[in-house]
């Protein structure tokens, strides 16, 4: 996949936060959350950011997507990107790991990258929606069974929510993906985001409530 580096806040503080600002959600992962292929403002985290403002909920949305990051890039740049905030999120979606896929790597090195990513999370105290990924098909049983049950596993294993399948409802169905067929387009975007919405949105009342 082609490379594209993204820092983005597609909302800025709503209005109508509370003193304590509104809740940092950072969404970290790879062209799925860049918004690979799709106008400006209709990735999936624009999308949220668009669900919790009608929700009335106040939340800041932060789009650390970069197109074409495994998971060895994303532990590699995950503390740079942290720092570069003005301050920690108090939510993270970790979405990493088809790029991995794709190219056949070892699920053992994706799986022990993942959870270096999930202690940094966790070190600095950000609650955690990890975002699981499926193999393909033709990578074989062997190779599918290894990789699927990464995130299940990481997600008891570090006690983070886990969302099982960033792309179910989406993924093979040819009119909510562009013509590669592996990155949704603005439709799929918009039902990755209402289906995750859920999840995320408990997190972030969570958070809320904890301040």
């Amino acid at each position: 996949m082609p490379q594209h580096n993204s820092v983005s806040d597609p909302q800025g503080a709503s209005p109508s936060a509370p003193a304590a600002g509104p809740v940092l959600v950072l969404a970290f992962g790879d062209s799925l959350t860049a918004g690979y292929g799709l106008p400006p403002g209709r990735s999936w985290v624009d999308v949220a950011a668009q669900r919790f403002a009608a929700d009335g909920i106040a939340v800041r949305m932060v789009n650390a997507g970069v197109s074409g990051d495994t998971t060895a890039g994303g532990l590699a740049r995950l503390a740079w990107v942290l720092d570069g905030l003005d301050r920690a999120p108090d939510v993270a979606v970790l979405e990493l790991g088809a790029n991995d896929m794709l190219m056949g790597l070892d699920p053992e090195g994706v799986e022990e990258n993942l959870d270096a990513m999930l202690a940094v999370f966790a070190e600095r105290g950000v609650r955690v929606l990890l975002a699981g990924m499926r193999a393909m098909p033709n990578l074989g049983v062997e190779y599918g069974a290894g990789f699927d049950a990464i995130y299940t596993r990481l997600a008891a294993k570090r006690h983070v929510a886990l969302y099982p399948f960033f792309l179910e409802g989406v993924a093979g169905i040819a009119t909510l993906n562009q013509p590669d067929g592996i990155h949704p387009n603005a439709e799929g975007a918009r039902r990755i985001a209402a289906r995750i919405h859920p999840f995320l949105k408990k997190l972030v009342l969570e958070a809320a409530a904890a301040r």
